[in-house]
């Protein structure tokens, strides 16, 4: 089974990422898989990122590591993968989020692309065109350490991913700040 762990950059998935491999669970980074499988592209200049060929990337993946066994894919644009059969998404308070992209460092204008991301759900929005909403799960990781994330998503994984309130797409919603860039 292919779980797509995505989520805005910022918001925990790839150390998270970590500790569900140190529990046993296997991890894909889709980032490092595009590059060492020849899945880049070209380079979008403006954002100083990649160019991920998703389609082919989603072959791969499904060719590669679909299984019976519990598989994550991580990456911020894991969920843009058909093949995935379940989705959770990481989401952050975007003041959180945006103090976490500057203490990486990150430049003022790729914080503010990521944090007005995060506020409009882009992400979820991306998710529910392409997944049936109840196999899609948000889990706020604004207020919680790494540990309680763990936690949440092993909760979702020893539930068989059965949809559940607490984990239902929706109940975040950070509209208002967009109110306060005005």
């Amino acid at each position: 089974m292919l779980v797509a762990l995505s989520g805005t950059p910022g918001t925990g998935k790839s150390t998270v990422s970590a500790l569900l491999q140190k529990e046993g669970y296997n991890i894909v980074n889709l980032n490092e898989l595009a590059i060492n499988r020849g899945f880049v592209t070209g380079i979008d200049t403006e954002r100083h990122s990649k160019i991920i060929d998703i389609d082919g990337l989603n072959d791969y993946i499904n060719d590669h590591y679909k299984t019976k066994d519990i598989v994550f894919i991580d990456g911020h644009a894991s969920h843009l993968l058909r093949t995935a059969d379940k989705v959770i998404l990481l989401r952050c308070h975007p003041n959180k989020l945006k103090s976490r992209l500057e203490k990486k460092g990150w430049n003022k204008e790729k914080i503010k692309e990521n944090v007005e991301a995060e506020t409009i759900d882009v992400i979820l929005c991306e998710t529910v065109e392409l997944h049936p909403e109840e196999n899609i799960f948000e889990i706020d990781a604004t207020n919680k350490n790494i540990k309680s994330v763990l936690s949440s998503i092993i909760e979702v994984v020893k539930s068989n991913f059965e949809p559940t309130k607490k984990y239902k797409i929706g109940k975040i919603d950070w509209s208002e700040e967009v109110l306060n860039d005005f």
